[in-house]
């Protein structure tokens, strides 16, 4: 059994913590987790983040959701900093918390350290990541879980890979969808999850 309260005050990390940690492996020519890939990836990421983090701007329906939230969770995210979609995504967590005014307490925790987690969580068999564990506020009851981008990325990327198993020609079609989106499909998501907890 996954003692999520424990991962959560123990293991959790803020969003800038880390974004410093990804800075700081970047710096020592590493990247989160048992990667042994090109950094490239995680460089893109933090781009990704930051302009993710410059320009997202939450509609009007997640604010409300956020508002009429009652009571206190915690958002428990697993990610890495080599992951293309958590690159997309992770900024968008935060600004909801921000937005919270204390309401949503968010921490980060890495997959690779954290295998018996993720293998709670799996998505179609597999250790996709990000996934959004909410948690109740004393983070001992999962409420919600979301993972590991918006269902019809999800669906496209099925169809995607059909076509294609090159990494590279399969990055730039997500990364364009992502481009193009604007975080708006992620947001509607979330609003509907956050509305399921009401």
């Amino acid at each position: 059994m996954v003692n999520y309260s424990g991962i959560f005050n123990e293991q959790g990390m803020d969003y800038l913590t880390y974004r410093a940690l990804i800075d700081q492996l970047l710096l020592e020519g590493k990247a989160t987790g048992d990667v042994t890939y090109d950094l490239h990836y995680t460089k893109m990421n933090v781009q990704r983040m930051n302009r993710v983090d410059k320009t997202i701007s939450l509609t009007d329906d997640l604010t409300t959701a956020i508002d009429q939230l009652a009571g206190n969770r915690k958002f428990l995210v697993i990610t890495e900093g080599w992951c293309g979609d958590a690159a997309q995504i992770v900024p968008v967590f935060n600004k909801i918390a921000t937005a919270s005014l204390g309401k949503i307490d968010l921490k980060f925790v890495l997959r690779d350290q954290n295998l018996p987690l993720i293998d709670a969580h799996l998505t179609n068999g597999g250790r996709a990541i990000p996934v959004l564990i909410v948690l109740n506020e004393s983070a001992d009851q999962v409420l919600a879980t979301w993972a590991p981008r918006p269902q019809v990325l999800q669906e496209l990327l099925k169809e995607w890979k059909r076509e294609t198993t090159e990494m590279p020609i399969l990055a730039e079609k997500l990364h364009g969808w992502y481009t193009k989106d604007k975080t708006q499909t992620t947001q509607a998501e979330l609003t509907g999850l956050l509305k399921g907890l009401l």
